[in-house]
């Protein structure tokens, strides 16, 4: 199964405050801990939403709106994308991480992350051939 593990925006990373040598140092030994253990698949962090746009879909319509984004508390700052036997062991990896950020109280979420068979029926034999098809020209990139 895999789980995208989502870092919430504070206000210190929406104001673009760089984390600490130690902080960094810290997330590179879990980070490692993750790849050596055959869990990660992928780590980022997110530059402040002042730098990002949002596009609204409205019917055949698309906006662009410009960050920054007020609500911080809905924000994205970072994420890991982890594969593991389940949201258990999602929950066990991420217990162990470094708290995000330095000397704040933050929050991570974790969603499973769906996969081609969750989507039942109408998730056609074609459909689940082009999904494999990109997964392997995406894996033949990296």
């Amino acid at each position: 199964m895999r789980f995208m593990v989502m870092v919430r925006a504070t206000k210190s990373s929406e104001a673009g405050e760089m984390p600490s040598e130690k902080l960094l140092a810290d997330m590179g030994r879990f980070n490692e801990e993750l790849v050596k253990a055959g869990v990660l698949l992928a780590a980022e962090g997110l530059h402040p939403s002042a730098r990002g746009v949002r596009i609204r879909y409205a019917g055949d319509q698309r906006t662009v709106i410009d960050g920054p984004f007020a609500e911080t508390k809905e924000l994205i700052a970072g994420f890991w994308l982890i594969q593991v036997a389940s949201l258990e062991e999602a929950i066990e990896w991420l217990k162990r991480a470094p708290n995000p950020f330095d000397g704040i109280d933050s929050d991570v979420e974790i969603r499973q992350v769906f996969e081609a068979e969750d989507f039942g029926v109408e998730c056609t034999p074609e459909l689940r051939e082009q999904e494999a098809r990109m997964r392997e020209q995406i894996g033949d990139r990296a």
